[in-house]
């Protein structure tokens, strides 16, 4: 039988400290001064509209990035990976960008950006670990960067704006890392709240707390993982950023963030080609979905949120043609039983998709995807409930 596996944070949040704890002891001899973490996100909605400018809702899951540091006296970064079961030094004169690659290239990068930013980042001992699936869309290298960075602030007394340590995080993703990534999940590690999903402006830096909790209406948030896996440092995603730059540019504006519903007929018109139509057409009404689906999460009208779920979906399918056989398929058998609305989730390429079910039925929706993916021949998929949890902070 092709079961779905439950993809549950099993290990409570104090094991997992003291796990770090004692890795950090073995590997240095020392206590760390701390533990800190950042976790990983799910966009509830407002997919490629980050770098457009536009808005977008993602919230903060209880998976997360854990880190026990302590400061060194030399310019020297000691960092082991527990899950990766690997271990790597680097200097300051070897910060420059490509010159770390996989999970060290993010560690290296947020470094590099602080001090590029005039930080005085001291030298540091880390041990990293980390429950957010990897490559499944939920921001595991978004969760990285910011333990690390929340770690190096504090340890450094450095007073720096929690936004503002999203925009260092991004940098050292874009630029370190050389993925074109826009601001919404080092936003998300950063900045969510408990019980509430954050509504954020891309272009103004402005976020709102928004109150979400699926189970004061009867609904859970599951997330299935079709571990299909993908990755924002390939083509695709680049392509689909370039596209919309390209667009914008015909358009005339800054961004396609500043084109209206009421304005978008026209603007099709004016762009002309098929596929560059395809994709101003997501952007735009992708914009327009998420503002909805803040006024209905203020009125606690899930039912509407569901529905701007199942169109963003089909956006993401047919415009901007970011989804893949898997997703899809998970997407139909969820609707098909029960759930009142699903949609891919991330990137795009593979990864997760999200369901807002009835409370009691996602093990059973979670099956059923499964058992659809078995008659196709593919892997089965892991899933949890997903509960808005904080953003990046300090344990101990």
């Amino acid at each position: 039988m092709n079961d779905a596996t439950p993809l549950t944070d099993t290990t409570p949040v104090t094991d997992a400290s003291s796990a770090v704890q004692q890795a950090f002891h073995d590997l240095t001899g020392a206590t760390p001064t701390g533990v800190w973490f950042a976790p990983g996100r799910v966009n509830l909605i407002g997919e490629h509209t980050d770098y457009n400018d536009g808005f977008c809702m993602p919230f903060a899951l209880p998976h997360r990035v854990l880190v026990a540091a302590s400061v060194r006296e030399d310019q020297h970064w000691q960092v082991r990976a527990l899950d990766m079961g690997q271990t790597i030094e680097f200097g300051a004169d070897e910060l420059a960008p490509g010159a770390h690659s996989g999970w060290a290239g993010y560690v290296a990068g947020v470094v590099w950006a602080m001090r590029e930013a005039g930080h005085p980042v001291p030298g540091a001992d880390l041990v990293l670990s980390s429950n957010v699936p990897i490559g499944a869309g939920l921001s595991s290298s978004a969760a990285l960067e910011c333990a690390v960075l929340t770690a190096l602030a504090d340890l450094a007394d450095l007073d720096i704006d929690l936004m503002d340590r999203a925009v260092l995080a991004r940098r050292a993703e874009n630029v370190y890392v050389g993925a074109p990534t826009g601001l919404m999940d080092q936003a998300a590690s950063t900045l969510c709240r408990e019980g509430h999903a954050l509504f954020f402006d891309c272009r103004a830096l402005t976020v709102e707390q928004v109150p979400f909790a699926p189970g004061d209406h009867g609904l859970d948030m599951l997330v299935l993982d079709t571990r299909t896996p993908h990755s924002h440092v390939d083509g695709e995603y680049a392509e689909r950023r370039a596209s919309c730059e390209k667009a914008a540019t015909i358009l005339g504006v800054a961004a396609l963030r500043d084109v209206t519903l009421d304005q978008l007929d026209r603007a099709l018109q004016t762009v002309a080609d098929p596929l560059l139509q395809r994709r101003v057409r997501h952007v735009v009404t992708e914009d327009a979905r998420v503002l909805a689906a803040v006024d209905a999460l203020r009125q606690g009208d899930l039912t509407t949120v569901g529905s701007l779920l199942n169109e963003s979906h089909t956006s993401m399918r047919e415009d901007f043609e970011i989804t893949v056989p898997t997703v899809d398929v998970a997407v139909e058998t969820a609707r098909a039983h029960g759930a009142i609305g699903a949609r891919m989730t991330g990137g795009g390429f593979g990864g997760c998709i999200i369901a807002l079910v009835p409370v009691g039925t996602s093990d059973l929706v979670a099956q059923a995807i499964s058992d659809a993916f078995a008659e196709r021949g593919w892997a089965a998929p892991a899933w949890f409930i997903a509960t808005p949890s904080h953003g990046a902070g300090r344990l101990r």
